[in-house]
């Protein structure tokens, strides 16, 4: 990892192993969030590449959705950011499952 003159990381390993600078990150006009995306700017903040608040500001994020981004990932990996699985991955019960219907 290479730490500039500010002493901020300016790469870091991808949650894909390879290695991550600001040019890599999404472009700050993203508006189709893949995981790997996801990932890449959770990363970022956790190693210190941006501040929670430059990312935010960068993405056009709340707070509170970064900080869920982050969680997931904690919680359940990169899988844990796929938006087809949230309510998996966020306890809502699936409402087609057999456990929550009703008799």
């Amino acid at each position: 990892m290479d730490q500039g003159s500010t002493g901020r990381l300016r790469t870091l390993p991808a949650p894909g192993g390879y290695p991550l600078s600001l040019e890599d990150l999404p472009p700050p006009n993203t508006k189709r969030w893949v995981v790997r995306r996801k990932a890449e700017v959770v990363a970022a903040v956790r190693h210190g590449l941006l501040s929670l608040e430059e990312a935010c500001k960068r993405y056009t994020l709340s707070i509170d959705e970064f900080l869920s981004w982050q969680r997931l990932m904690e919680a359940h990996g990169v899988r844990g950011l796929r938006a087809t699985k949230v309510q998996t991955y966020r306890g809502v019960p699936d409402p087609m499952s057999s456990e929550s219907s009703e008799p």
